[in-house]
């Protein structure tokens, strides 16, 4: 099953995206956009940006476990990962986000 991008309203009314991979796992989640525009522009970004290795940067959390975070051409954060376990995992969901943005279908749940 390939990726796609679930798009959703928080709490707070605010538009957001997540990716999932094949496997159902959330690899990368979006800031909050006030209208929908803004969001399907994000996807957009993270479709294009996705490929690029030199788009991600890792990260390190409060308790010294990896993340890594996508950043557009600006050097704009446009997506984050999930707080890993490890180095292997981290660089495993690099490659997971690029292999699945580029053609995930879109999932309006709004």
């Amino acid at each position: 099953m390939a990726g796609k991008f679930e798009i959703y309203k928080d709490k707070s009314g605010a538009y957001r995206f997540r990716l999932k991979a094949g496997n159902g796992e959330t690899i990368l989640t979006g800031q909050g956009y006030k209208a929908k525009d803004g969001v399907l522009n994000g996807i957009e970004s993270i479709r294009t940006n996705a490929p690029d290795p030199s788009r991600y940067e890792i990260k390190k959390a409060k308790n010294g476990n990896p993340y890594f975070v996508l950043k557009a051409a600006n050097h704009q954060v446009i997506g984050q990962s999930e707080i890993y376990n490890s180095n292997a995992a981290c660089d495993n969901g690099m490659s997971s986000v690029g292999k699945n943005a580029p053609d995930a279908r879109i999932d309006d749940q709004t």
